[in-house]
């Protein structure tokens, strides 16, 4: 799987640099420079690039302007690349895949570049599965018909976030999936406990539902998601009711309407 990338900074010493980390990464294909934002824009709407590393600072039309510049096309995936610290929230909530600082670390990079592949795999992965379908269904209706909807999630274990980037107290926390043992809902915010620490992320549960993993990441009430993995104990309550207790020590009630969550403990 080639990455077709693009380069965008006003200074070509730091492209440069940039091309020279990005050179052991042998499926990284640079396809373009840009040294100010309209290039970047033209550059993008023309090659439709996988992948945009994105100065913040330029004359003219910054990198957050490049953004807006691309709402009417498909965006490829950004990462911002900046000397400045004080635009990562605003960075983030650009959808950015990532906020790399100069001079970019090479193990700061591998790690940026391996989500970037995780992203583009689940993408390709959805694509190939529909056009599949699309095939079948004039070929082989039967067989279309035999198709399982979820076949564009496979692999499952690769299709969804490792990690989540939080903003709280007005700072960006990167937060191991692994590590969230539940996730309560309070309107359109979430508090993240992970045993040790309790962040707060703007996000509806429907929505944050879709970049966890089902198999591990559960409702176990309306307004509480649980991480089964983290679950040692599940005792029965009245009405059919029922607690799960945490590693932290924690217990969290188990509605009757889900009780469907709490058999895979008890068979």
């Amino acid at each position: 799987m080639t990455i077709r990338t693009i380069l965008v900074d006003d200074e070509s010493l730091a492209i440069q640099g940039l091309q020279l980390r990005l050179e052991p990464h042998e499926d990284v294909d640079i396809i373009e420079t840009c040294t100010n934002g309209r290039e970047a824009i033209r550059a993008i709407k023309t090659h439709k690039p996988d992948l945009v590393f994105l100065d913040i600072q330029m004359p003219g039309f910054d990198g957050f302007s490049v953004v807006q510049g691309l709402m009417e096309v498909e965006p490829p995936l950004i990462v911002f690349v900046t000397a400045y610290m004080d635009h990562a929230v605003r960075a983030f909530q650009a959808d950015a895949l990532d906020y790399l600082m100069k001079p970019v670390e090479p193990e700061r990079l591998a790690e940026t570049l391996d989500r970037v592949r995780q992203r583009l795999a689940e993408k390709r992965g959805a694509e190939e599965a529909g056009r599949l379908k699309e095939v079948l269904a004039e070929h082989a209706p039967e067989a279309a018909g035999a198709m399982p909807d979820g076949m564009s999630d496979a692999p499952a274990s690769n299709r969804f976030e490792k990690l989540i980037n939080i903003k709280d107290r007005g700072q960006i926390f990167r937060v191991d999936v692994d590590t969230i043992e539940r996730i309560d809902a309070a309107g359109d915010y979430m508090c993240i406990y992970t045993g040790d620490n309790t962040l707060i992320l703007r996000e509806t549960m429907k929505d944050l539902e879709k970049r966890l993993d089902p198999r591990r990441f559960q409702r176990v009430h309306r307004s509480t998601i649980v991480n089964l993995d983290l679950v040692k104990q599940v005792k029965p309550h009245t009405n059919g009711e029922c607690f799960l207790v945490l590693d932290s020590g924690a217990q969290v009630k188990v509605s009757r309407s889900y009780r469907d969550v709490v058999a895979r403990f008890v068979h």
